[in-house]
């Protein structure tokens, strides 16, 4: 199998992974901080270790200001709706994954305003529409910092700044950047950074974080056990433990911990470079292709290790159909769970394939995947579109 959906989650997984959460699970099964004896121990050590390795990675002071959640969807929903109120407005952008749209849309019958700030066809947005949409009730900016579907890179840096400068809150969503690309949270004045931990920081899936900013206080999405100030009431005020109740999840974090340690140890820069490459060895290879067509922008170095494309008179779900079961290729047709987006590109209707790499794949996988392509655009629309009924988009 040739994987080509690591913006869904990565695969494979480095070795120390598993190994990682097979040692824990034997050795250090136990509760995290629940308990004194030495098995619960050992487990809430690494938990704290991932807790300092991604605080090292983002370039966070204070490890605590990390919460663990079971994926970045869990952190978005903490972040948007622990922070707006009734009467709040919130900027974003029309190129968002559903983990950003849905909340908003929920609050939206709940007094709160949103503003979607349109992007070009590439994915790309312009600074000054954004602060164009600011209002004197505008609470926070809440923005991806890559596109699944495109993968547009988006200014955050420059938008930290403005948020900065307006003082609103800024919240990231960094599914699609976290372990590839270099987030500096203080530098880019990022109040809420909501990461996955089963993608680029190549954890496994279950795995994810919130990191909230020193001073800022979210509503939580659930209360219950923390293991620490059992005899108060309410949810105890203390970070981490305001935000995680409940059995956080020990084995699945050493995993996490585990990618991290890969990544600080092959170099994050080494590890974007191979996917860069490899997604400009594509791109460069699709122009030879007739009928395909790339969405997003034309500059490599504007863009993340995704690319979506069209055949022109092939239907989507077929497409992703045939390179699963006649080319051995695993990749993702549909809405990719980001309908603006594609309202954005103009591809609602069609919808797209998406590739996208990792550090594992290796240019012979690009090479066998374009000649693939290659086969498939020679074959006339009619006769490949016979059996449409048989493709699935997996929206």
């Amino acid at each position: 199998m040739i994987y080509f959906d690591s913006a869904a989650t990565t695969w494979p997984k480095p070795a120390v992974v598993w190994q990682a959460m097979e040692s824990c699970i034997r050795n250090a099964g136990a509760n995290p901080g629940r308990s004194g004896h030495q098995m619960a121990l050992m487990a809430g050590r690494l938990v704290d270790e991932a807790r300092e390795l991604l605080a090292t990675l983002f370039n966070i002071t204070n490890p605590d200001r990390i919460v663990f959640t079971v994926n970045a969807t869990e952190a978005l929903n903490l972040a948007i709706k622990g922070l707006l109120k009734p009467g709040d407005h919130v900027v974003t952008s029309s190129m968002e994954h559903n983990s950003v749209t849905r909340p908003l849309y929920v609050l939206q019958g709940k007094g709160i305003e949103v503003s979607k700030v349109s992007c070009a066809r590439d994915g790309t947005i312009k600074i000054e529409d954004i602060e164009k949409a600011i209002r004197p009730n505008t609470k926070a900016i809440v923005i991806t910092h890559a596109s699944n579907v495109t993968g547009t890179l988006m200014p955050i840096a420059e938008i930290g700044q403005l948020a900065r400068k307006k003082g609103l809150r800024f919240v990231v969503d960094a599914a699609q950047t976290a372990g590839v690309f270099n987030i500096n949270v203080p530098f880019m004045k990022i109040d809420l950074l909501a990461f996955p931990g089963h993608k680029g920081l190549y954890g496994p899936t279950g795995t994810g974080g919130l990191y909230i900013a020193e001073g800022l206080e979210l509503t939580p999405l659930k209360e219950g056990g923390t293991g620490s100030m059992s005899d108060v009431p309410g949810q105890p005020d203390i970070m981490p433990e305001r935000y995680e109740s409940g059995t956080l999840n020990a084995v699945g974090i050493a995993g996490l911990a585990a990618g991290l340690k890969f990544i600080r140890s092959e170099g994050a820069e080494k590890i974007r470079q191979h996917e860069m490459e490899l997604t400009q060895r594509f791109l460069k290879g699709a122009e030879k292709i007739k009928g395909l067509s790339i969405y997003g922008p034309e500059q490599i170095y504007a863009r993340a290790p995704v690319v979506s494309f069209s055949l022109a008179g092939k239907a989507t779900g077929k497409v992703g159909t045939v390179l699963d079961k006649q080319y051995n290729i695993a990749c993702r047709a549909g809405l990719h769970c980001a309908p603006d987006a594609h309202r954005t590109l103009g591809t609602f209707d069609q919808k797209l394939v998406r590739f996208s790499f990792s550090y594992f794949n290796k240019t012979e996988e690009v090479d066998y995947a374009l000649r693939s392509l290659n086969e498939i655009s020679a074959v006339p629309p009619e006769k490949f579109n016979k059996s449409e009924k048989n493709g699935s988009c997996g929206c």
